[in-house]
């Protein structure tokens, strides 16, 4: 939005107020100043002259010698200009001027006279295209000054980015409006009020839809004469950078910059039945041609403004050269009406067309200003184009809308604002812009928000309305109270963040896969049709059939990640993954979402290691179970190792997967609770996934493990008196487990044991048939004192003869 200082100061008195304070004002208030520019500073060189005495040139019949006067001195100039004469105040280049188009000026000698300069005219001055004479200056305008300050074109102008919520200040009224809220000063309307009588004599108007046209507004005006505008009005378009046309187009766009209200005048005696129709295309109606001579094709959707017979404009965007007005033009008819800002938008995009008109009607336009634009603008054009508006004339208001009226709290505001007001303030500020307000109680007020603020939709709105006028500045700087303590952790976060760290640790590599999968997956497990995880929650619009359902479990897709990877030749594979699966609870609800872990295994142990370290061996159900071991002792799940509620134990009657090999599961168990699972996959299952090498997988439920204590982790300082270190080795039955012998050990609570670990399992000669040699080592210590051989021989007696009556077992000898 573009506007010059002197025009804004006819609606609002800026005196004292210079325009870099005023762009401060503007940005403070929500108006972003792209940019102050002093204008016209390429005619600064330009003088005012008056033309003493003309004659003919002796040696060419076009040209005239002039004996110019600019101030002081009288300067012969030779000019071909058809006007110029005797008395004429024009606008002179003196030599060393460059006119805006480049142009240099020198003395110089024109069929042998000298020329001490030029007499310009319009175009030669940037001004307009015209160039059928010289530019002719009011006569009262002395000779000698400068060009720019003699026609007031010494102005300032101020450009303003717009967001799209203030189609209001897309207008010089608009801007002027916010000034004079800020500044505390009044502000001055061309019109204020304005009623239309009704009148049908001479045309009539028909709407076919009150949505995508809410209000039309139109004026006859007859004995209309089409010429330039007076210098005034053009000054005011040139200033902003828009080229003035004639008096008439002048006049309608001069108003919808001021009140940022797009109109349009038709030639009355172009309109076919004298009948306006807003209407969308009917059939046959294909294409239009607009006033910029393009042919363009409609669309059904496309609003139009017809007459009788065809379409002589494109509803908010451009008028059609069929109803163009011209120089034989002398009746008007002058349009200034609302339209949906959608179909502008959509129409606009459309045909590629965008103007001044559509980029006001896409942001929105106030349909209770229509009538006061149509109203200036039909003064306007009595008073520059000698028209005469007839009586009366239309206004459809089909699309009105109730009175916006909000609520807003005074202590409320104060609170967001963090400064005390009260209701006088809050009132001066929003009336000052427009809005009415009337007391409600003590706390509140009812605030009426002016039509043409179509962003105002809320209290809060308020606020920030009251916040901008009485200045951000006001508000004072406050750092926000924060309690110095640390953040409480999700568990359930942490150990999936600790879990992807391990099993990176040892060797895994994360997958991420979509929450969707195909049916047939578990179909290739083989699982029941009553099974639960048989339950899918079905996706409405699936991306495609191997994406349709959302996953039971993480089993399948990473079964897809081992066929991908041994496509690749990558068989050494080790993958995770973390994530959620879905289960049904009924229709219209949403489903339920559990955590799982599952890792899977295949190919070499070693992964991609070289041979030469390690002998080649793929993995088996040992490895699967050493990773759960290490998840779960590193996680300090209560209940591993020395406490043991967890445990991995042989899958009860019934609990057998059909996709896995029965004599190779494990389920992992707090107490009576499964937390997970185990095994390798058969053969059979696996081809169906396209893979021909074993793979082993566990299954772990996160959400049951997180419901587990936590071994808390002890610090003890470092031990300073020396350990003691015993072996034992025992003859127990075979059947006896080497690591229920270390348990035992442990159990025991002996404060001296500081470990015990096996070095040593062995059977062959010299063992009894049935029996096997476990060989441990216990390392005693004390925190307190250095032990001697009757404090640990005491201890180590006592833990030899628990083991043999609790397992069977002798010392062995030899």
């Amino acid at each position: 939005m573009k506007f010059t200082i002197d025009w804004l100061n006819e609606y609002v008195d800026t005196d004292g107020v210079t325009p870099a304070e005023l762009a401060d004002h503007l940005t403070m208030l929500g108006l972003e100043v792209d940019a102050v520019t002093e204008i016209f500073q390429d005619l600064a060189p330009i003088k005012t002259a008056l033309v003493v005495s003309v004659e003919r040139h002796p040696d060419a019949d076009s040209l005239s010698l002039c004996q110019v006067a600019v101030g002081p001195e009288t300067l012969q100039i030779v000019c071909g200009a058809p006007n110029v004469r005797a008395g004429l105040v024009a606008a002179i280049a003196l030599p060393g001027t460059t006119l805006p188009g480049g142009i240099k000026i020198k003395k110089s000698k024109v069929r042998g006279i000298e020329s001490f300069g030029m007499l310009c005219s319009e175009r030669e001055l940037g001004l307009s295209t015209g160039h059928s004479g010289i530019m002719e200056l009011p006569a009262d305008i002395p000779h000698g000054l400068s060009f720019i300050e003699a026609l007031g074109l010494n102005d300032t102008l101020v450009e303003v980015d717009l967001t799209p919520n203030r189609p209001d200040c897309a207008s010089v009224i608009g801007i002027a409006r916010e000034v004079a809220g800020v500044i505390d000063r009044p502000l001055t309307l061309p019109v204020e009020s304005v009623e239309v009588q009704p009148s049908t004599a001479a045309f009539s108007v028909d709407i076919e839809s009150s949505e995508l046209c809410p209000r039309y507004g139109a004026r006859l005006i007859t004995g209309v004469t089409i010429a330039p505008s007076p210098w005034w009005l053009r000054k005011r378009l040139l200033s902003i950078g828009l080229r003035p046309i004639n008096n008439v187009v002048d006049v309608t766009n001069l108003v919808m910059m001021e009140y940022g209200q797009p109109l349009h005048a038709f030639d009355f005696d172009k309109l076919v039945d004298k009948k306006i129709f807003v209407r969308h295309p009917r059939k046959g109606e294909l294409e239009f041609t607009t006033l910029d001579g393009v042919v363009r094709k409609l669309d059904p959707e496309m609003l139009m403004i017809c007459d009788g017979e065809q379409p002589v404009a494109v509803a908010g965007i451009m008028g059609g050269i069929n109803s163009e007005v011209s120089d034989s033009t002398t009746t008007i008819l002058l349009e200034s009406a609302c339209f949906d800002a959608i179909s502008i938008r959509k129409t606009a995009r459309k045909l590629n067309l965008s103007s001044e008109a559509s980029y006001r009607f896409e942001r929105g336009v106030d349909p209770g200003g229509c009538l006061l634009a149509m109203e200036r603008a039909v003064m306007l054009l009595c008073d520059v184009a000698g028209g005469t508006a007839a009586p009366g004339g239309v206004d459809k208001y089909y699309g009105q809308k109730p009175f916006n009226t909000l609520t807003l709290r005074i202590k409320r505001t104060s609170d967001l604002l963090g400064i005390p007001l009260d209701y006088e303030i809050v009132e001066k500020a929003l009336t000052s812009i427009g809005f009415r307000c009337k007391q409600k109680d003590a706390d509140s007020l009812w605030v009426g928000a002016p039509s043409f603020r179509v962003d105002i939709e809320r209290e809060v709105d308020l606020v920030e309305e009251v916040a901008r006028l009485i200045g951000y500045n006001t508000i004072p700087t406050t750092l926000p109270t924060v309690q110095l303590r640390y953040p409480e952790r999700d568990t359930s976060r942490t150990i999936r963040a600790e879990m992807g760290t391990l099993l990176s640790g040892i060797g895994y590599f994360e997958a991420i896969n979509y929450s969707f999968s195909a049916e047939k997956h578990l179909q290739w497990l083989g699982l029941a049709e009553d099974d639960p995880r048989c339950r899918f929650v079905r996706l409405i619009n699936p991306l495609n059939e191997e994406q349709s359902v959302m996953r039971t479990m993480l089993l399948p897709g990473l079964l897809e990640n081992v066929q991908r990877n041994i496509n690749f030749q990558k068989g050494a594979i080790k993958l995770f993954e973390i994530g959620k699966v879905f289960t049904p609870t009924g229709d219209n609800e949403q489903p339920l979402e559990k955590t799982r872990c599952a890792g899977v295994l295949s190919g070499n142990r070693f992964g991609e290691s070289s041979h030469y370290h390690f002998k080649e061996q793929d993995v088996d159900i040992l490895d699967a179970k050493g990773a759960v071991e290490c998840l779960l002792h590193e996680l300090r799940f209560l209940g591993v190792g020395v406490l043991a509620p967890l445990s991995f134990a042989l899958p009860d009657e019934g609990r057998m997967e059909s996709f896995t090999d029965p004599l190779q599961f494990l389920v992992i168990k707090d107490g009576e609770l499964e937390v997970g699972y185990l095994a390798r996959i058969i053969p059979g299952v696996l081809r169906k996934f396209g893979i021909k090498q074993d793979v082993f997988f566990f299954d772990l439920d996160l959400d049951a493990l997180c419901q587990l204590r936590f071994v808390a982790k002890n610090f003890t300082s470092l031990p300073v008196f020396p350990a003691v270190n015993r072996d034992i080795a025992m003859l127990v039955p075979e059947h006896v487990a080497a690591g229920a012998l270390v348990d035992a050990v442990l159990q025991t609570r002996e404060p001296l044991i500081e470990q015990c670990e096996i070095f040593d399992v062995y059977q062959g000669s010299k063992i009894q048939q049935g029996y096997k040699s476990v060989a441990l080592s216990v390392t005693y210590r004390s925190a307190q004192k250095t032990l001697t051989e009757k404090n640990v021989e005491k201890v180590h007696v006592k833990i030899v003869n628990m083991l043999g009556s609790k397992f069977e077992g002798t010392l062995r000898e030899g």
